[in-house]
């Protein structure tokens, strides 16, 4: 397997899918790069992170289709492609300005299998970048993944690692049904080894990341990398963490989660949404209603705090989950009264 980084893995799996699939296309701001280049030539820019670059050269322009700035466009043009039998992977630059394509995904892609009697498929991918980090202020860094999961009738995939983004996106992209492909902007630069050639990951079956049996942590997206870290660190103590992605919020593998809880009696959830009605609530309600006897501790949330994301690099950095917050609430688990008790 070759080491590749998270945006070369993305693009990997589009090439891949565009060469296997004629229906495939690409469509949103940029992804091309726009006009302007030396006698009107096409740029091959690529997009903002260059995921794109040079497709267009590759797959023609009636494939790989630079939109006008309107998020409602791109997403309503996507839907009725997929209607008609195409299979479009269209890009929402920053998960943020889904607020101005949200009814095209809530009361549209979400619905059409519903309200046709399940006589269509509707296998569109939106893929959106998500997550803070760069300074790009509350309006470039949101993660608002709980809140497309909790619409009926879309999947949503959060790629932790090159490989799963990959064979994720691969996976994505042949489905029938619409996907909501989360890429966090701070992984771009990760590197790891990914498969050769054709790779496909599941859905719904989530990644133990480091086994374990004193804790759990389950971690979403670029948080399972500070959870690994943090498990790393405490197993030089004795501590054994274990780790758990989902790697699909919707489906959600929750027999993966609840067979961890169980056998370890404590768990920790570190996500970047909001601590309000988001995943890491979810999963300790998951753990409280299943799996309750088998706690030996209250679960411990890891999330920022309810407000918008900091502009200020400083105060974004506190605002959001750090290892240290991390392996503090691994050790409040341990060392909770209940724990002494059990």
């Amino acid at each position: 397997m070759a080491v590749k980084t998270y945006r070369e893995a993305i693009t990997e799996a589009l090439q891949i899918e565009m060469r296997r699939d004629p229906r495939v296309i690409i469509l949103g701001e940029d992804v091309v790069g726009g006009l302007g280049g030396t006698n009107g030539e096409v740029e091959a820019a690529g997009g903002t992170f260059g995921v794109t670059a040079g497709f267009a050269a590759e797959f023609g322009r009636r494939r790989v289709i630079d939109t006008p700035i309107t998020e409602s466009a791109i997403v309503g043009a996507a839907n009725g492609a997929a209607l008609t039998g195409l299979r479009p992977v269209a890009e929402v630059m920053f998960m943020d300005f889904i607020g101005v394509c949200l009814d095209q995904m809530l009361n549209q892609m979400a619905k059409f299998r519903y309200m046709f009697g399940g006589k269509c498929d509707v296998p569109v991918v939106i893929r959106t970048l998500m997550g803070a980090g760069f300074g790009a202020g509350p309006q470039h860094s949101q993660s608002l993944h709980a809140l497309l999961t909790a619409i009926p009738g879309l999947k949503v995939a959060l790629p932790s690692s090159p490989a799963d983004a990959k064979g994720l996106l691969a996976t994505a992209i042949r489905d029938n049904d619409p996907v909501i492909f989360c890429e966090h902007k701070v992984l771009y630069g990760e590197s790891g080894e990914v498969p050769d050639g054709e790779y496909l990951v599941p859905f719904g079956e989530a990644n133990v990341t480091r086994r374990g049996n004193h804790v759990t942590i389950v971690a979403f997206s670029r948080m399972v990398l500070l959870a690994n870290a943090v498990a790393d660190r405490l197993a030089k103590e004795g501590i054994s963490v274990e780790v758990i992605d989902p790697r699909t919020t919707s489906p959600l593998d929750r027999d993966s989660i609840l067979e961890s809880v169980e056998k370890t009696g404590r768990l920790v959830v570190v996500d970047e949404g909001d601590p309000y009605c988001g995943m890491a609530s979810e999963i300790v309600s998951l753990a409280a209603t299943e799996a309750l006897d088998a706690l030996k501790a209250a679960p411990v949330k890891v999330t920022p705090p309810h407000t918008p994301v900091p502009a200020t690099p400083h105060l974004e950095q506190e605002w959001l989950p750090s290892p240290d917050k991390i392996e503090k609430a691994v050790r409040a688990t341990l060392d909770s009264k209940l724990a002494r008790a059990g």
